[in-house]
C-alpha cells in the first residue's frame, strides 16, 4: 500500500534553508514513508511522538535536523 505524503508550506520554506545533503537524507526518509507508511523504526533516531505525530533525527550533533510528520487517514503531512 503506498502512502500519500504532502509537505505544509511552512515545511518547504524550512526545507529550501537546509544544506544540500540533509535535503537528500529527508527525500529519502520521504520515499521510505510513502512505500512502507508512517512508523520508521529502520530510521535511527526514530520516535513517536503520540498517536498521530512522529519524528526522526535526520542529523545529530550541532546543528541538529528533525523531520516530524502526522498522520491524518491515509495522508502523512510533513509538518516540520
Amino acid at each position: 500500500m503506498k502512502w500519500t505524503v504532502q509537505i505544509t508550506r511552512k515545511a518547504e520554506k524550512q526545507i529550501k534553508q537546509v544544506p544540500e545533503s540533509i535535503r537528500k537524507k529527508l527525500f529519502a526518509l520521504l520515499a521510505d514513508i510513502e512505500q512502507a507508511g508512517p512508523a520508521r523504526g529502520n530510521w535511527p533516531n526514530y520516535g513517536k511522538l503520540d498517536n498521530t505525530r512522529h519524528h526522526c533525527h535526520i542529523k545529530k550533533g550541532n546543528p541538529c535536523y528533525v523531520a516530524v510528520w502526522e498522520v491524518t487517514d491515509k495522508k502523512i503531512n510533513i509538518v516540520e
